[in-house]
């Protein structure tokens, strides 16, 4: 059989075997899928050093890229069954099946699987290796057969394009949106109007909320999570007096309150764009546990996302007073958008968020650190993680070209739970100069910075460093983002040229 033919073989199965899996996760759950299984499987899998390069250099695509990389790899290896099948089925028909295997045990390894999970990865198996056996045998040796084949391929093909797209419907059938706009947020505090100086945007610095749609997202969630208000519950049980079930109604009976808050990622390089703010809209999430009862002794809360998706937080921080820690069901006036965690989320400001946000959130354990390990630990991350306080410069860019003479450098800075006393910079290791602080919103919000700076022409290198209430500088000792945080200052090179 000649090579093409093999690899069009190969290749065609594999697309077969996926696409029936696709379609009976559509009707099973789409987290059944096996490809969106191994997936995640290889998420879970990935040393984090690997993770921090792709979030470094892929942003927020980082989850299209390993899906296409996923792609590839699976097609290379639908093309070595067909040319390793070349002589007998029987080798490429092995390979199927072990790519099949794969996919029922990337399903059985995650943690939202159920009775009726296997049956799509194993329909995946069992349509790659007859879809492969049957277009083999159709493989003509000699000429006056090749339209049949031609013609068998192109059904094969065909009818996997629709079994994907049927997936893909069925997926999406939960009208998660009808949801969302069925739902009308009004808080009984409403957070302070943001002053009109609390930022610099004219001069380079973000807008001081930061709009829904540009809020970053870095969570490990392939596909996202598809639940209605309607449906869903949270369960708050583990080392406390009265066990809960609340549903979203139960939420919105509870007083809304409404809270200005910035939340950082770990993975944040020092200068890094994985920080945002907004007006998160919830219930209190120390008046819940509260009422709930928490045991002594316990002093983690474990949480658990709707796609098994596990984080662990400190109680004491909960529940210190003004902790402004929520159970947040808006951002901004409106309810969260599917990608920051509808129908509800965490929010606990001054921690990290791979300790305190988790998104799609359905479970709340009281339990100990010592008792259970959240999906970061497990991968030897800081099990507590409060923020850092750091600084960043927004003006000038990267190599950016500017006027000399009179030029205003620009950033922002945070210490949350404590407040920025002061931002300084300095310009080619020179004397450092104190900045000109935005207004101050709250100790738990971002907060901006400004600078003129007298620059003669040529190249130059600008620093910024912040110093908290408490008196700390932030260090210039250079930390990658894990176990706990980055530190170090953060620098620009550009240059100034005559206007």
């Amino acid at each position: 059989m000649k090579a093409t033919r093999s690899i069009l073989i190969g290749l065609v199965s594999v697309a077969a075997a996926l696409a029936a899996g696709h379609l009976v996760a559509g009707l099973v759950s789409p987290l059944a899928s096996p490809f969106l299984a191994v997936g995640n499987t290889a998420i879970d899998l990935t040393p984090h050093q690997l993770k921090d390069f792709a979030v470094r250099t892929f942003g927020e695509n980082d989850k299209l890229v390993l899906l296409g990389g996923m792609a590839v790899v699976i097609a290379g290896f639908g093309a070595l069954a067909g040319l390793v099948s070349r002589r007998s089925p029987w080798p490429g028909a092995v390979l199927a099946g072990v790519l099949g295997l794969v996919g029922v045990a990337a399903v059985l390894a995650r943690p939202t699987t159920t009775g009726w999970s296997v049956v799509a990865p194993l329909a995946s198996l069992v349509v790659g290796v007859a879809a492969f056996w049957l277009l083999w045998s159709q493989a003509p040796a000699e000429k006056p057969g090749r339209r049949r084949f031609l013609l068998t391929t192109a059904a094969v093909a065909a009818g996997a394009g629709v079994a994907a797209m049927g997936g893909q419907l069925l997926a999406g059938r939960v009208d998660v949106e009808a949801s969302r706009r069925g739902i009308t947020l009004r808080p009984r505090e409403k957070a302070p109007e943001i002053p009109f100086d609390a930022d610099f945007s004219r001069e380079g610095t973000p807008s001081f909320l930061t709009p829904n749609e540009k809020f970053y997202r870095v969570d490990t969630a392939l596909s996202v999570p598809r639940l209605r208000a309607e449906d869903w519950r949270l369960r708050v049980h583990g080392m406390v007096d009265n066990e809960m079930v609340l549903t979203y109604d139960d939420l919105l009976r509870r007083p809304l309150v409404e809270k200005t808050i910035t939340l950082v990622c770990v993975s944040n390089e020092v200068g890094g764009p994985y920080i945002s703010t907004s007006n998160f809209i919830g219930v209190s999430l120390s008046d819940l546990l509260k009422e709930a009862g928490v045991r002594s002794g316990a002093d983690q809360l474990a949480t658990r996302s709707v796609d098994g998706w596990t984080c662990g937080t400190p109680v004491e921080t909960i529940m210190a007073p003004g902790s402004n820690a929520l159970l947040a069901i808006g951002m901004n006036g409106e309810p969260l958008p599917l990608e920051r965690g509808f129908p509800v989320r965490m929010v606990v400001p001054g921690l990290y968020g791979y300790v305190s946000a988790t998104k799609w959130l359905v479970d709340m354990e009281l339990t100990t650190f010592d008792a259970f390990d959240p999906y970061w630990a497990q991968r030897t991350w800081a099990k507590k993680a409060p923020v850092k306080t750091m600084s960043r410069i927004d003006r000038p860019k990267s190599f950016e070209r500017v006027p000399a003479g009179r030029f205003v450098a620009a950033g922002i800075a945070w210490a949350q739970h404590t407040g920025i006393d002061r931002v300084e910079v300095r310009v080619d290791g020179g004397p450092w100069q104190q900045a000109t602080l935005s207004t101050e919103v709250n100790v738990d919000t971002w907060r901006m910075w400004r600078v003129e700076l007298d620059l003669k022409e040529g190249n130059h290198t600008v620093e910024c460093r912040a110093t908290d209430r408490k008196g700390y500088t932030q260090t210039n000792d250079r930390v990658p983002p894990i176990p706990d945080g980055a530190t170090g200052w953060h620098s620009m090179v550009f240059t100034s040229v005559a206007g």
